[in-house]
């Protein structure tokens, strides 16, 4: 047994991407940075206060690099989609990047150029920050609408689809200096299951995965996509074992480089997810990804872990488990990766030009404006006439449940210790009540629930003197209560004939099952505040509704 040598180590830390707590560089960064020669940093919400507050921290990062005798430049990662996962856009917390639509939502527009130039805007300013890598585009296929994961986060259900509007993204943080990352190879479209707390299976043929999940990922391949992540989902049929792809040799070197001919670089999804976590532990899952092929592994949360996921390759390079060899080659693509986007030590330690910042921020506001407005899609009309619609406006809007943990998390959602969420009003839908009211004077903001029996009183009450309500959904399919609540409500308002109309704030699933519901409907793709403004404004007829609903597999209101 040769013992490593200091280079040796340096070679092991850059295929490590991994994440740490706090505004600044903390003492746990400093120790991946110089004692383990960690070469690339992955941001996250928690990490995120304004453009600001990240230039300087992603300025301190590099600076220590340097410092720490880095020969280049470390890749400094966000999770960027848009929409719901936007770890660097401004929210209800912070003020930061822009907002720009999500995946479906861009897709809804069916314009590839409102996706790519909401992509290029956004890397400007990303690059502007001193971030040079961004886990996007989603390349997923929603082929299964239960998806608990995936959903509006991709472009919808062809493939087709998906591919022209991720190669936009794509083409759109390329051309401004972004290193993309189609994810989640080979596809986590196809399934009920969420890898962060279990194993997804997949069980489809090769021939299948080609004509539908590997669609988009190999349009990304053709168009030189600088990295790929794989996902944490089995694939039996493939494989013949219950292996996550991430860990799969079969996956990343047999299928994505050798018939896709993938020749840049393969990052990991997170290795703290269940579905890598619970059988193989996050440090030995580590090892098992390099061994099948992988160039960069992602561990984002825990010191421990992390730690113990690079002393884990350490003992497998030494015990002859893992090839340093092998490393060294894969460091090769990491080297010209880092090359073509990490820049020089000077790119690396540069000022925040603020003039180009504020210049920057008030075009992409606009941008972002006009994008959400071409997303809005109205399902099914007519809405009503409002010159004589007269008076408040009832606006009811449902508990926060925590269905999706990647964008639940992404969210900020605040929760009890038994897990059940604790902001049921959300600050999403408190501004977009807020905005009713800003239109219909004496409007009023009810949270409706699961809780048993009919519509509260304080409701009813509201409805006698309301002129119309706008009733919001949120992934109503997988929580049929809110359906429930409105048939509730349907009795009341029937009586008065009391115009109701449905806003989607999520997926539009909502009224997949529900044949006996036929009022208005609108979707908004997603419950950002900007999408919510732009629903708004198509609910009260001040635009029409441009938007298409990028769903093809079958209609999204039952017949």
């Amino acid at each position: 047994m040769t013992p490593l040598t200091g280079d040796d180590k340096r070679e092991i830390g850059q295929h490590f991407v991994l994440g740490f707590h706090g505004y600044d560089i903390s003492e746990d960064a400093k120790i991946l940075i110089r004692d383990y020669h960690v070469g690339h940093i992955i941001l996250m919400k928690r990490n995120v206060q304004s453009v600001k507050q990240v230039h300087a921290l992603v300025r301190s990062l590099q600076q220590f690099a340097r410092d720490s005798g880095h020969s280049k430049p470390l890749m400094i990662g966000i999770d960027q989609e848009h929409g719901l996962v936007s770890a660097f856009s401004s929210n209800a917390y912070y003020t930061a990047g822009t907002q720009f639509p999500g995946a479906m939502a861009l897709a809804a527009t069916n314009s590839e150029q409102i996706a790519e130039d909401c992509a290029a805007a956004s890397a400007k300013e990303m690059r502007l920050a001193g971030i040079n890598w961004v886990y996007s585009p989603v390349a997923d296929v929603n082929s299964d609408h239960r998806n608990p994961v995936i959903g509006v986060r991709s472009f919808g259900d062809d493939p087709h689809e998906v591919a022209r509007f991720a190669k936009a993204v794509n083409r759109g943080l390329t051309k401004e200096g972004i290193a993309a990352s189609a994810k989640h190879f080979p596809g986590h479209g196809d399934t009920y299951i969420d890898s962060h707390l279990a194993l997804p299976v997949i069980n489809k043929s090769e021939r299948s995965l080609f004509s539908t999940e590997l669609v988009p990922f190999k349009a990304l391949i053709d168009d030189k996509i600088a990295t790929i992540m794989t996902g944490h989902m089995a694939l039996p049929q493939v494989t013949h074992d219950q292996l996550p792809s991430s860990l799969s040799k079969t996956i990343t070197m047999d299928l994505l480089r050798g018939k896709m001919g993938f020749e840049g670089v393969v990052v990991t999804d997170c290795l703290e997810m269940d579905a890598v976590a619970e059988k193989y532990t996050t440090q030995k899952g580590a090892v098992k990804c390099l061994q099948a092929g992988a160039d960069i592994v992602m561990i984002c949360h825990t010191m421990d872990w992390q730690r113990g996921a690079i002393e884990e390759t350490y003992e497998s390079i030494e015990s002859g488990n893992l090839s340093l060899d092998q490393l060294r080659e894969s460091g090769k693509r990491i080297a010209s990766l880092k090359a073509n986007f990490a820049g020089t030590w000077d790119d690396a330690l540069k000022d925040l030009d603020e003039v180009t910042l504020a210049a920057l921020t008030a075009a992409n506001q606009q941008l972002s404006i006009t994008s959400y407005a071409a997303s809005t899609a109205l399902v099914r009309g007519p809405l009503p006439d409002w010159e004589n619609v007269v008076g408040p406006v009832l606006v009811l809007t449902p508990e926060i449940e925590s269905l999706n943990k990647a964008v639940d998390d992404a969210e900020g959602v605040s929760r009890f210790n038994n897990d059940r969420v604790r902001n049921t009003a959300g600050p999403h839908y408190i501004a977009f009540a807020a905005s009713v009211a800003a239109r219909r004077k004496g409007s009023q903001h009810f949270v409706y629930s699961r809780l048993p029996g009919g519509v509260p009183p304080d409701v009813v009450s509201a409805l006698s003197t309301a002129a119309a309500v706008i009733f919001v959904t949120r992934n109503a399919d997988r929580s049929s209560w809110q359906l429930d609540y409105l048939r509730k409500l349907k009795i009341h308002t029937m009586q008065t004939a009391l115009p109701v109309i449905i806003v989607a704030s999520c997926a539009p699933y909502d009224l997949m099952e529900a044949p006996d519901i036929l009022d208005p409907y609108i979707a908004s793709f997603e419950y950002t505040p900007a999408a919510l403004e732009a629903a708004a404004s198509v609910v009260f007829g001040e635009r029409a509704a441009k938007g298409r609903v990028p769903v093809l597999r079958g209609d999204v209101v039952a017949k």
